[in-house]
């Protein structure tokens, strides 16, 4: 069975069923208790697990962090929220020289099932602090595990399987898919496998890869290229960190041609490294070099029409589409 759920709520949904499941489940961040959380993800979980399971923090995300660290290591399984993702960075040294790097230091012997929440991305009009992708830090960092779903059904299933992994996974959620992406989501115990992708349309001309908010405009995109006689594949990456080769491969081998979308900015970001990736290894199969969509290296402008230009979109993704067909 599943029932419609939006986004948000789908999250929400996936901490409340661990938390009944697991006792040593429990959530820590800024304002998450009474209070439900910036964006209301944690509203009523104070009330029914109460404020030794649902802790508000101090404004400290190096704080929040290394609590879940070490409350890891006596064997409870924290959900960290970061307010924003951009703040992330103020937790840095506790996710990638402590977190990261904790099994590897004690030789296997010690885990550290953390997940950190981190609401990113933009269209919100948020501005500088409270608009950015900062996926690609992480994915950079051996021992980190990152998601991003697109979907409800995804971002309750991979949260799930998020908190019962035994490392940790950096929890990416797009703000402005929270109350905008409403879709069925399986009751019960249903888990999406971290690092596996999906397949959102099938096609044999081109392939899209992407994630998280830029899913929709490049099913868009998809659809006005099937009208020009052009039949664009969409893979959902999902798991960007480990991401899913043998899918991307498999779809690289069909269709002999590459656009990736991110909505990070485009130095450095995770399409610079499935573009070297499928260079390396697939050359063969390419018949036209790959194409990126993405942000521009910049910062991201509090006003909405200045925002709006820079963001990828189905106009954008469209258009590169065009000339990688034509190729």
């Amino acid at each position: 069975m599943a029932k419609e759920l939006t986004y948000l709520e789908a999250i929400r949904e996936a901490m409340v069923e661990e938390m009944r499941r697991d006792p040593k489940v429990f959530v820590l961040g800024e304002d998450v208790g009474p209070y439900g959380g910036a964006f209301g993800v944690t509203a009523g979980m104070a009330e029914e697990f109460g404020e030794a399971r649902v802790i508000d923090t101090p404004i400290s995300e190096s704080a929040i962090v290394g609590t879940a660290i070490g409350a890891s290591l006596r064997g409870y399984r924290p959900i960290a929220e970061m307010q924003f993702a951009d703040f992330i960075s103020c937790g840095f040294d506790q996710i990638v020289n402590q977190a990261a790097t904790m099994r590897y230091r004690h030789g296997g012997r010690v885990s550290v099932p953390i997940v950190v929440r981190a609401p990113s991305g933009g269209n919100v009009g948020g501005g500088l602090y409270h608009s950015q992708n900062p996926e690609a830090w992480f994915i950079h960092r051996p021992g980190l595990k990152v998601v991003a779903p697109s979907t409800a059904w995804d971002a309750k299933g991979l949260l799930k399987a998020a908190i019962r992994d035994d490392d940790p996974v950096i929890y990416f959620e797009h703000k402005y898919l929270y109350r905008r992406a409403k879709g069925p989501v399986p009751d019960g115990d249903e888990i999406v496998e971290i690092g596996k992708a999906a397949t959102r349309r099938e096609g044999t001309d081109a392939t899209v890869l992407t994630y998280g908010a830029m899913v929709l405009p490049a099913l868009d995109a998809a659809e006005r290229l099937s009208a020009e006689g052009v039949e664009v594949e969409v893979i959902d990456l999902r798991t960007l960190m480990p991401y899913d080769k043998a899918a991307i491969f498999a779809s690289i081998e069909k269709t002999s041609r590459c656009l990736i979308v991110h909505e990070d900015v485009k130095t450095l970001g995770l399409g610079a490294e499935l573009s070297a990736v499928i260079v390396e290894e697939r050359f063969e199969h390419l018949d036209a070099p790959i194409r990126r969509v993405t942000y521009p290296d910049t910062h991201c402008p509090f006003s909405h029409v200045l925002e709006a230009a820079n963001l990828p979109n189905a106009d954008r993704i469209t258009e590169a589409l065009r000339q990688l067909a034509a190729y």
